[in-house]
């Protein structure tokens, strides 16, 4: 693609505003600072703006959707994916008083396929409302908070192994679903949240070509209708001591769907678990997860799995005021397994991610994955991540990661328990800082970012596999 496209495509998005984030597991809506249109003695108080992401991605040797290995025959057939991805949006919001938001937010994302065309997701593909809801703080003396309508999902209540996406089907464009919540205040340091919450794999509310219809949100099928999930929960929210503590029950959905020609059942999957983070100083915690499954699927079958996770985090207090601030995390995540994962109804002992499907453990992972897209599941994972923030959107972070297979389910087509090692490493760098305190907004920042995974003996290719990215995002 020579720089007189690139040009072109540029200017169309800019035209459109888009709206753009650091990445999608780091903006959830849109900044406070915005055009006020209300005057001061008003109650209400317009906001409004507009972003544009801009990126390249390149991947080489993927593992491929569904039961595909790295370098075979599948979705990219060992070759190199090479596309350009442009998504406008523009965002809107009302508030009234201290107490009463109501938010919107409209999204397109359209891509240039460099060297595979994928005309269903060409401009103009489809602009969605992903973000529209009400929102109430403070209620009742300060005992109800609630929000509902369409918003991002993205480490919903802090419980990062549950919620990340909402619609990994889309590759990273948004994360959103159709959520209603509501949270019931005690005390200062006690609360109880209670959520529903529906994922559509078909956006009703979009407007956009035939074409783009093909794009799975969810991620389970190949664009057959009726694959959403839905769910409800409650989660108490506590501490004791110098430990915050959550109790949580999650139920999940699925309805029934097909995938290259095999029906998978419907699912009910019931979540219980706990989280407890214990924290030694205002720098170090160490947080620990333990959860289990049980469910049914369609064909009345009894569904049993468990998932714990084990970690140390470390950060530099922003109290210390200086420049550079250091930071370190070092975890085991474990998601059992199913031995007969290969079968049709998939096992009944694996684990089900329920809306835990990103790019939070590898970015390249989101376009390929054994058990579906973003699917984690079977897998015992050694991570560590570090790095150092100096400034205003200026971070370098490094993450290593050693992966094993919970159980031998035979799908990478090896012989062995060791999945591989994923190493990446990530630059974010400002280009123009916006001056706040003269009312400026225009801001222009990126990163680039690059992950290898070397596989192990659970597959049988020993061919690394690659993902590179440039980024550059504009908030107006």
């Amino acid at each position: 693609m020579n720089m007189k496209n690139i040009a072109l495509f540029s200017a169309l998005a800019a035209v459109f505003c888009a709206r753009a984030e650091n990445q999608i597991s780091e903006t959830t809506e849109a900044p406070s600072q915005g055009v006020d249109f209300a005057e001061s003695q008003s109650p209400f108080k317009f906001n409004a703006g507009a972003d544009l992401r801009i990126r390249q991605e390149i991947m080489h040797n993927v593992a491929t959707l569904p039961y595909g290995v790295l370098g075979r025959p599948g979705v990219y057939r060992g070759k190199t994916k090479n596309q350009l991805r442009f998504r406008p949006d523009v965002w809107m919001e009302l508030k009234a008083g201290d107490n009463w938001r109501f938010y919107t937010r409209i999204t397109d994302e359209f891509r240039y396929g460099v060297v595979q065309r994928t005309k269903n997701q060409e401009w103009p593909c489809e602009a969605v409302i992903d973000n529209l809801y009400l929102e109430g703080l403070g209620l009742f003396d300060d005992l109800v908070d609630f929000r509902i309508g369409r918003q991002d999902l993205y480490r919903m209540y802090g419980l990062n192994h549950i919620f990340v996406d909402g619609t990994p089907g889309d590759g990273s464009c948004t994360t959103y679903a159709d959520i209603a919540r509501m949270a019931f205040h005690v005390d200062e340091e006690s609360w109880l949240d209670l959520f529903a919450l529906w994922t559509h794999d078909q956006e009703e509310l979009r407007l956009g070509s035939k074409r783009s219809r093909r794009i799975s949100k969810t991620g389970y099928g190949r664009g057959e209708r009726e694959m959403d999930d839905w769910g409800f929960g409650t989660i108490w929210n506590s501490k004791l001591d110098f430990i915050d503590y959550q109790l949580f029950w999650i139920q999940k959905n699925t309805a029934a769907y097909h995938r290259d020609g095999v029906k998978y059942a419907r699912r009910q999957t019931n979540l219980i678990g706990t989280k407890l983070v214990p924290r030694w100083t205002n720098e170090f915690s160490t947080p620990i997860e333990l959860m289990a499954q049980i469910g049914k699927n369609g064909d009345g079958d009894t569904l049993h799995a468990w998932a714990t996770y084990v970690g140390t985090s470390w950060k530099q207090s922003e109290e210390a005021e200086k420049s550079w601030r250091p930071f370190w995390d070092t975890g085991v995540l474990i998601l059992s397994g199913d031995k007969n994962a290969a079968n049709e109804d998939g096992g009944h002992s694996a684990w089900d991610p329920m809306w835990y499907r990103g790019i939070d453990d590898s970015e390249m992972f989101l376009y390929g994955s054994l058990y579906g897209c973003a699917w984690w599941s079977n897998m015992i994972n050694l991570k560590t991540q570090f790095g150092v923030d100096f400034g205003y959107r200026h971070k370098v972070q490094f993450s290593l990661s050693s992966m094993w297979a919970e159980e031998k389910d035979g799908l990478g087509g090896g012989d062995g328990y060791y999945k591989g090692f994923i190493s990446q490493v990530r630059y974010d760098f400002p280009l123009w800082i916006a001056d706040k305190s003269s009312g400026g907004r225009f801001e222009l920042f990126g990163h680039v970012l690059a992950e290898l995974f070397n596989p192990g003996d659970y597959y049988e290719t020993d061919k690394p596999a690659f993902f590179v990215r440039w980024q550059i995002d504009l908030k107006f």
